[in-house]
């Protein structure tokens, strides 16, 4: 999207609510980015003047009526007693979806979301602790207990906290592009990306042995040579360790595969590429690591649902007016 008109973007603010869940689509997309800007507002839910958990009040902008012209509804948390939501606001997330508004769901917040019905028949995200009670309430919502995030175009939803985070990322890089999503993950020192379908627990998420350090060591090296193929029994190897050693330490440590994992940060190479290069498509695809610009296009067109050529039309004048790229790393 690279349109100089700002997207709108509602946050909407309930009394007693977390100051992080309310600050975390604030901080994604409360900014302008090269040649898109976004319009960003706080909705509150309950009166003029908000509580919440940290002991300080918070005053919105806008009640429930500044949900009426927004291309983006955030529900950032609920109530940790999951209750039921009040009718005006089913109403409003009702008539932003149909008007075609992208509704996101964070955390608990994918329970109002789902009281309103914008989640049935969907496969949707809450945190871990909660997902249980999201498809005992909500039988018609298919609930994915173990991802980060889940992506049903008009209608996002993530785990708790961080997940967040890499969930509004995640639609900030659908909207603007890789260069512009890397952008504001640099300024929020966090990951540029991580995979929605990785798993929320990761049992040693920091390097914390000999083991974990070489295996970090190893996934730099091959984050910096994706145009190389990869065999397991080498870069274990590498590792100092066996395959079963390396493939188990590896998911541990990334709660992937490593094919998983390399056909992600092949992708996001071919994006920041295509973005910020004159490169051909053949060339991008060889540097990516794919070998060929059909098997570009094939893993585009099943991750993306785009072919190069077409992202690169969409995102290559923004990326330009963006910072450059940081190097890649694992």
């Amino acid at each position: 999207m690279t349109t100089s008109k700002p997207i709108q973007v509602a946050v909407i603010a309930f009394d007693g609510m977390t100051p992080f869940h309310l600050s975390v689509p604030c901080l994604v997309f409360g900014s302008s980015l090269g040649a898109q800007a976004f319009s960003l507002r706080v909705c509150g839910l309950d009166g003029d003047t908000l509580g919440t958990s940290a002991g300080f009040g918070i005053r919105p902008s806008h009640g429930l009526d500044g949900l009426d012209e927004a291309d983006i509804v955030v529900m950032p948390a609920w109530h940790d007693d999951c209750r039921p939501a009040p009718p005006a606001l089913l109403d409003a997330l009702r008539r932003a979806h149909a008007r075609g508004a992208c509704v996101v769901a964070l955390c608990l917040g994918a329970f109002p979301v789902a009281e309103a019905g914008l989640l049935d028949g969907r496969t949707a995200a809450t945190h871990w602790a909660a997902a249980d009670a999201l498809a005992r309430l909500y039988p018609k919502v298919k609930v994915d207990p173990e991802v980060l995030y889940v992506d049903e175009d008009e209608v996002l939803t993530s785990a708790g906290v961080a997940a967040g985070i890499d969930c509004c990322l995640h639609l900030l890089r659908r909207l603007c592009g890789a260069e512009a999503a890397n952008a504001v993950a640099r300024r929020l020192v966090v990951a540029p990306h991580r995979q929605g379908g990785q798993a929320q627990f990761i049992e040693r998420p920091l390097p914390v042995s000999p083991s974990d350090g070489r295996l970090s060591r190893v996934l730099d090296w091959v984050s910096r040579h994706l145009d190389a193929q990869h065999d397991l029994d080498a870069l274990a190897g590498r590792a100092a360790m066996s395959r079963r050693n390396f493939t188990r330490h590896f998911r541990q440590a990334t709660g992937m595969s490593f094919k998983q994992w390399l056909l992600e940060q092949r992708l996001a190479h071919a994006r920041s590429l295509l973005e910020g290069s004159d490169a051909t498509i053949e060339l991008v695809a060889q540097r990516a690591g794919f070998g060929s610009a059909l098997s570009l296009r094939q893993h585009f067109r099943s991750a993306l649902q785009t072919s190069p050529a077409a992202y690169r039309r969409q995102f290559r004048t923004s990326s330009r007016a963006s910072p450059a790229p940081a190097a890649s790393s694992a």
